[in-house]
């Protein structure tokens, strides 16, 4: 039997919309999420200008927002948002190429940029991995920076490398919707961009 690994992009891919956003709106409430972004747009704008890398605006937002908070708190309010709100942002071409997969016999990858917090809920009934952005902790607490590098462009290859030997594999399967996904799109046999739109 062919041995196949799929590895899924998640925000945009499976999702309709960037659940980091989402999940902002989410734990701090619409008022909070406006004026946070207010006062986090010159990093925005200069990520969007090219003067600033993704990973530090990025940072920025999550400080704003997430630093100091208790993890366990999080996570509370991350299972929440899997429950409330998740469901209404999936794909459902996605969900069902997902189950096509692993009716094949595929391990299925979710590899984010996005923290795999406010997904973990989803992909453990689904019986999906990850490779996500990890988020720091110091005595229980969010600091709002990453541990380690923003899991985006060829991070994505470096995490899939480290984790999986795909020369292991008959049919590797990747699937993604931005620039930033194209290199793990190079690592597949058989790749997919935008396919469930």
């Amino acid at each position: 039997m062919k041995r196949r690994i799929a590895f899924f992009d998640f925000d945009g891919t499976i999702t309709t919309k960037d659940t980091l956003l989402e999940i902002i709106k989410y734990h701090a409430g619409t008022s909070r999420y406006y004026l946070g972004f207010l006062l986090c747009s010159p990093y925005i704008i200069a990520w969007k200008l090219g003067l600033l890398p993704n990973y530090a605006a990025k940072e920025r937002v999550m400080r704003f927002f997430f630093s100091n908070t208790p993890v366990e708190e999080f996570q509370r309010k991350c299972d929440a948002f899997a429950n409330d709100v998740l469901p209404t942002l999936l794909r459902p071409k996605a969900l069902d190429e997902i189950e096509r997969l692993q009716q094949a016999g595929a391990e299925v990858v979710i590899v984010s940029a996005s923290p795999g917090n406010w997904s973990q809920q989803w992909r453990t009934k689904l019986g999906l991995a990850s490779l996500a952005t990890r988020l720091q902790v110091k005595d229980n607490k969010l600091t709002g920076r990453f541990d380690g590098k923003n899991c985006h462009g060829e991070e994505k290859v470096c995490r899939i490398r480290d984790a999986y030997d795909l020369d292991a594999y008959d049919e590797v399967y990747s699937y993604g919707d931005s620039k930033g996904d194209k290199p793990m799109l190079g690592l597949a046999t058989f790749a997919f961009y935008k396919p469930f739109r």
